[in-house]
C-alpha cells in the first residue's frame, strides 16, 4: 500500500502534466487553423484601401472569418473565448500595391487546468496578397 500510495502520487502528476500540455496544445492548434483560415481568406479578398490600413469591411470580414469561420459572423467562436478583438491584420504595400496580408492574434488566452498561457503577435500567418486590388 505505500508503494502504491507513493507511485499513485507520481502517476497523477504526470497525467495531469500531460493533459495540461496536450489540451493548451490542442487549443493552439485550433487557434492556429483558424489565423490561417483568415490570412487566407484576406489574400484573396479584394482590398479597397490605398493605405496600409484596411477599409472596415475588409477588417470585419477578416476578422469574422478568424474567429467565426465565416466572413458575415457567427454565433460561436470557432476556438473558445477569441473575439474580433483579439485578432491583428497588418498588410504589407510594395509599391503602393498590397503585397502581403499577415494576421496574428494578441491578447488571447489559453486556461488549462493549473496555469493560463497568454499570446501576442502569436500565432501569426502571413500571405502573398493574391487578389484584386480596387481601392477606387
Amino acid at each position: 500500500m505505500l508503494e502504491f500510495a507513493i507511485g499513485s502520487g507520481v502517476l497523477v502528476s504526470i497525467f495531469t502534466g500531460t493533459f495540461q500540455f496536450g489540451y493548451t496544445f490542442y487549443q493552439y492548434n485550433l487557434l492556429l487553423n483558424a489565423v490561417n483560415e483568415g490570412a487566407r481568406y484576406a489574400a484573396l479578398r479584394p482590398y479597397d484601401s490605398t493605405t496600409t490600413t484596411p477599409s472596415t469591411a475588409f477588417s470585419n470580414a477578416v476578422k469574422n472569418m478568424v474567429v467565426y469561420g465565416n466572413p458575415t459572423g457567427g454565433s460561436a467562436p470557432v476556438v473558445p473565448n477569441l473575439a474580433t478583438s483579439n485578432v491583428n491584420i497588418t498588410v504589407g504595400f510594395l509599391n503602393s500595391v498590397p503585397r502581403t496580408m499577415a494576421v496574428s492574434i494578441s491578447g488571447y488566452t489559453i486556461n488549462s487546468v493549473f496555469s493560463s498561457t497568454t499570446y501576442t503577435g502569436k500565432p501569426r500567418v502571413t500571405y502573398s496578397y493574391q487578389g484584386e486590388f480596387s481601392p477606387y
